[in-house]
């Protein structure tokens, strides 16, 4: 299962991300976790290490983005059965030109149409997700759960909500779909992931999720009464 799901930042979009890690656990016994650095600070650089990337020069910045995004286009993450990015180049078009002062929108949505091009070559069953909330929504979520390295701005964030619905549609990824997480639990959210992802699931997915499935048929069938 090839995914990127991208979004306005708390639409939700890691905690669904690590929903769908868990599904896909277990439906088919094996999922890597998604790859989510491609926010400036990278999340996953200790506390100490983000805050020297934050004093780094936009030219550094930009050339590190150039380099996980190509990292991650390698040929050896899509031997994996699945391959799923968060936020990716879609995120960097929309926030590169407002927040980390390197290029212009122009500039970015031109790239992510050519990074697109590459990944259609390699993967053209990646599906594109965009999760999104509603404007009074994602300002009471940065009220009541604020992020330590924050990148939105309350002031930008219906231009920022238009952005990524700008992005998604222009996308020439075809396979693709909105979730709305406005009024939804992180339950039925996944929920909703897992009845729209249905008609993209390929024959491999499927016979992973019925291999595994049989699996853990036999292992009840077989297991032992307790006490003997």
């Amino acid at each position: 299962m090839r995914l990127i799901l991208i979004g306005s930042e708390y639409a939700g979009k890691t905690t669904l991300a690590n929903a769908i890690t868990a599904w896909l656990k277990e439906t088919t016994g094996g999922g890597r976790t998604f790859h989510d650095h491609f926010t400036i600070p990278p999340a996953e650089l200790p506390e100490a290490e983000q805050e020297e990337f934050l004093r780094m020069s936009p030219e550094l910045q930009a050339m590190y983005q150039r380099y996980s995004q190509e990292y991650h286009l390698l040929p050896s993450f899509y031997a994996d059965p699945d391959h799923m990015l968060v936020g990716f180049h879609i995120e960097e078009a929309v926030y590169a030109p407002l927040y980390y002062s390197y290029g212009d929108s122009d500039d970015f949505s031109a790239a992510a149409r050519a990074m697109e091009k590459r990944i259609l070559e390699q993967a053209p069953d990646t599906v594109l997700i965009l999760l999104k909330a509603s404007p009074e929504v994602i300002a009471k979520r940065m009220r009541e759960t604020p992020h330590k390295h924050q990148v939105l701005r309350e002031k930008d964030i219906e231009h920022v909500l238009q952005r990524f619905e700008e992005e998604y549609e222009q996308s020439l990824l075809d396979r693709k779909f909105v979730i709305d997480s406005t009024s939804a639990t992180a339950e039925e959210t996944l929920a909703e992931f897992v009845a729209r992802i249905d008609p993209f699931l390929s024959q491999s997915d499927r016979l992973r999720m019925m291999t595994h499935q049989a699996l853990q048929q036999n292992e009840e069938f077989f297991e032992l009464p307790t006490g003997l």
